[in-house]
């Protein structure tokens, strides 16, 4: 199994950037394909983007195809999401999931994944 750990969240002026990082402790990090999710204040927790357990295969939510970027360096068990443009709307809780050799795009759905880190906050202010 693997523990995700994120950072890399914080306070940012629209249009800004940011790269959030997540850490995996545990065996076999790149077995695993990793995901990003976000939830906003009483909102449910949606889909961002998806790299297979090679890296080989990316997937996004259509909201941030373009501007969001998934990548990941198994040789440092850590899988990063590159935030550009960022909109005011962009602010959520962002969290990083680990599923074991998941076949086929994806997945979107936060059931899909066993793993999951704590979160880390971004916000983007107007």
């Amino acid at each position: 199994q693997v523990q995700p750990i994120e950072s890399g969240g914080g306070l940012v002026q629209a249009g800004g950037s940011l790269r959030l990082s997540c850490a995996a402790s545990g065996r076999a990090f790149s077995s695993y394909t990793m995901g990003w999710f976000r939830q906003a204040p009483g909102k449910e927790r949606d889909f961002v983007a998806a790299i297979s357990w090679s890296g080989g295969t990316t997937y996004y939510a259509d909201s941030v195809k373009g501007r969001f970027t998934i990548s990941r360096d198994n040789a440092k068990n850590t899988v990063y999401l590159q935030v550009n443009s960022l909109k005011p709307e962009d602010t959520a809780v962002y969290y990083c999931a680990a599923v074991y050799r998941y076949v086929g795009l994806g997945p979107t759905g936060w059931g899909q994944y066993d793993y999951w880190g704590q979160g880390t906050q971004v916000t983007v202010s107007s």
